[in-house]
């Protein structure tokens, strides 16, 4: 079994604190040797390259068709459970491992996670969304919509950070809310973290191509798009180049970390200088005239921006995904993420700015904004310089996307939620092919079909709902331990938190209905306001042993409420094509997860009942 990957702390508070990644962990070795090295026996030496029925269904209610029916018989029962049981740090951390059969190596350090933050974040945001959203929703105001994504996000960060630093595990946002919310809401976050992949992925290889067609042909970005004329709108444009590039990204993530977090480094460094040269030129070719009006959608339109380039911002959670390979998670991980992201919005914002100072927002072309901007100014030239540094970040954005997706899909398949073929790790190269190379597949056939406009909605929203869930869980991990907390406080903070959550929707409800009267967000702001503040007077059951959130209920209290504000901003059609999506997950998650996540953790309760 590889030895435990877990946190330190100071010297002082060694008796509570998990160990360094080099440190041997006595327990782990001991239960290694009882159990007769099942972390290795698991595989029994069979290839990586297995295909059986009980690689991907090993648990007893799959071994026949009796044993499902009886399975499915019992749902009802298994779903209570489920819904009330909650996993541990120690079981994220130790005993999922052993589903990998071979451990992922510890071999990141501040810089690579800083620089993995910079280059999955900035590749997407600048530009892949930045001229759709500006055109069509926000116009010169987009700079006010990434300010107020980059403030949320950062909030969201806090709470990742905290979490990243005690649970250090490849699962990310997954495992932490396993371990605090329970296994159903986990699922859900499961299910969105992989659609999240899929169609993230799929949406920077349709940009990718887009600026590579706009370096041949410049009036249209669409120039390498096959249209097929019987398909509906928004899925009628093959793009086999968005494929092409999503092959040989994905490919390059399977062969190392170590190596992939290299040309990481070198690649976002020469977009840095790309982006330093684009803000340079564009303030100098900037016209006053080109930000009149600032609002041409109004506040609304400047609110369903700043939902939608919430999109930008997604890649810090990939740093929280690295954190089973980062050499000392404590100090590396706060470093990569907080810092990462304070820069990233800076520049979020000066880019925005310098778009829309250059041209006015209603010539900005929506799948190609920068690289056509130059040319409208009359710099044809750069339009080829401005598209490679674009397809430079957008491929360090694939990377970088390639690694943390492969490693939420392994830690998701630990826990059997989906089949644990997904979690095995290949000996050589220390990577999950398998779950990468599916990710690859899945995402290679959306981005075949699917335009960018349809993608970002359905991204925005599931982002959106699992940052809003990884605050509430930080609320739940402070102020409520297991068999700790007494039961008034219990029934207290479930009671707020209910009240912090009802207000954040109302005021969400009330924008999305077009209501702007005062009256109705004044009481639903005072009401969020007393909630947190009786929060914040009730006592901690936990504390950081290391790195905390700041201002605890406060920041995650306001991380709930602006993230449910902007999925309502979100529009009705986002809404219902998560509705369907999440639909389509529970239904899955009865005739399959359920049963498998409920035999899985039976079983490990009978091994833990026989070995005392």
């Amino acid at each position: 079994m590889p030895r435990l990957l877990l946190l330190a702390a100071s010297e002082e508070t060694t008796t509570n604190r998990p160990l360094l990644p080099c440190d041997p962990d006595p327990a782990a070795m001991e239960d290694e040797e009882q159990q007769g090295g099942a972390a290795s026996s698991r595989g029994g030496g069979r290839s990586y390259w297995r295909w059986s029925k009980q690689d991907f269904y090993p648990e007893p209610s799959f071994q026949d068709l009796s044993s499902y029916r009886a399975a499915v018989w019992q749902t009802c029962s298994r779903l209570k459970d489920r819904l009330l049981s909650r996993s541990t740090d120690t079981t994220e951390l130790v005993t999922l491992r052993k589903e990998s059969e071979n451990p992922m190596h510890p071999c990141l350090t501040w810089w690579d996670l800083l620089w993995i933050g910079f280059g999955s974040v900035v590749g997407s945001g600048i530009f892949v969304i930045t001229g759709q959203e500006a055109r069509q929703a926000a116009g010169p105001a987009i700079v006010l919509s990434y300010a107020i994504s980059g403030f949320s996000a950062l909030l969201s960060v806090f709470c990742y950070t905290e979490f990243a630093v005690e649970i250090p595990a490849a699962g990310g946002s997954f495992s932490f809310l396993r371990v605090e919310l329970g296994d159903f809401v986990a699922f859900l976050a499961a299910g969105n973290i992989l659609l999240e992949g899929v169609v993230g992925a799929a949406g920077l290889g349709r940009s990718w191509s887009s600026y590579f067609a706009s370096i041949i042909n410049t009036n249209n970005s669409d120039f390498l798009r096959i249209k097929v004329n019987f398909f509906a709108d928004g899925f009628n444009l093959l793009d086999p180049i968005a494929v092409v590039v999503l092959l040989v990204a994905n490919t390059i993530a399977m062969t190392g970390t170590k190596r992939t977090s290299l040309l990481n480094w070198l690649s976002s460094v020469l977009s840095s200088l790309g982006i330093v040269f684009i803000l340079v030129v564009g303030f100098i070719h900037a016209k006053s005239s080109n930000l009149v009006p600032f609002f041409p959608f109004g506040s609304k339109g400047v609110f369903e921006a700043a939902a939608v380039v919430y999109w930008s911002y997604t890649g810090f959670d990939m740093v929280a995904t690295m954190a089973e390979e980062t050499k000392n998670p404590s100090r590396d991980i706060p470093i990569g993420l907080v810092g990462s992201m304070s820069v990233i919005t800076v520049i979020y914002c000066l880019m925005a700015l310098a778009l829309t100072s250059m041209v006015k927002y209603d010539q900005i072309d929506p799948n190609a904004a920068y690289s056509v901007a130059f040319s409208q100014i009359g710099m044809n030239w750069a339009r080829y310089l401005v598209s490679i540094i674009a397809l430079k970040g957008m491929t360090t954005s694939l990377l970088v996307g390639s690694l943390g997706q492969g490693r939420y899909t392994t830690q998701i398949a630990r826990s059997h939620m989906i089949p644990p073929w997904f979690a095995l790790v290949h000996p050589k190269t220390g990577t999950p092919i398998n779950a990468t190379l599916t990710i690859t597949i899945l995402s290679a056939i959306l981005a075949l079909f699917t335009s960018l406009d349809v993608l970002s909605s359905v991204f925005s929203i599931s982002t959106l709902l699992i940052f809003m869930l990884m605050a509430v869980a930080l609320l739940v991990r402070r102020y409520y331990v297991r068999d700790a907390t007494p039961k008034i406080d219990l029934v207290k903070f479930l009671v707020l938190l209910f009240l912090i959550i009802a207000s954040s929707i109302s005021v969400s409800v009330l924008w999305a209905s077009g209501v702007r009267r005062w009256v109705g967000y004044a009481i639903a702001s005072v009401l969020w306001f007393v909630a947190t503040l009786g929060m914040a007077l009730l006592s901690k059951q936990r504390l950081p042993k290391v790195w905390g959130v700041p201002l605890v209920p406060w920041l995650p209290s306001l991380s709930i409420g602006m993230n449910l504000f902007l999925v309502g901003s979100l529009g009705y059609v986002a809404i219902l094509r998560f509705v369907v999506c999440s639909a389509v997950m529970i239904l899955y998650y009865l005739l399959a997860a359920v049963h498998a996540t409920y035999d899985m953790a039976h079983q490990q309760e009978t091994k833990t009942e026989a070995i005392m």
